[in-house]
């Protein structure tokens, strides 16, 4: 079962994150390894998806705005610990996908921002 708190909780979606947010890292490698880390707990934490891959475009040159927001998501995941997917046993195997894009939505690139959601019975899984 995913998390009791929206995922919207994670980042402001009216605030958007851009590439001089903030002042650089002097150590990149440890926004490195969080990122890295993040990025694998996407297979058992769809709900931080978006997030995560949004602070991965900026893993080149990141900021201090880009590292709080990375540590903001371990509260999140620390204030959730039971969460995650959760496949019910009773479930129909049927496939529905949904998708949804904000055209020109990175100020960065100027490029869509698509996120999407997949669900197996009543299981979201992607």
């Amino acid at each position: 079962m995913l998390a009791s708190r929206p995922a919207s909780t994670l980042m402001d979606y009216h605030t958007r994150l851009h590439s001089t947010s903030g002042t650089p890292l002097t150590d990149l490698s440890v926004y490195r390894r969080l990122i890295g880390r993040l990025i694998y707990l996407t297979t058992i934490r769809p709900d931080i998806a978006f997030v995560v891959q949004h602070l991965n475009q900026f893993v080149s040159v990141p900021t201090t705005t880009h590292h709080q927001v990375a540590f903001r998501v371990l509260r999140y995941l620390k204030g959730t610990p039971g969460s995650g997917i959760f496949l019910s046993a009773n479930s129909s195997l049927h496939l529905k996908a949904f998708s949804d894009s904000n055209w020109a939505g990175c100020i960065d690139s100027r490029r869509s921002v698509t996120g999407f959601s997949i669900y197996l019975g009543l299981s979201l899984i992607s």
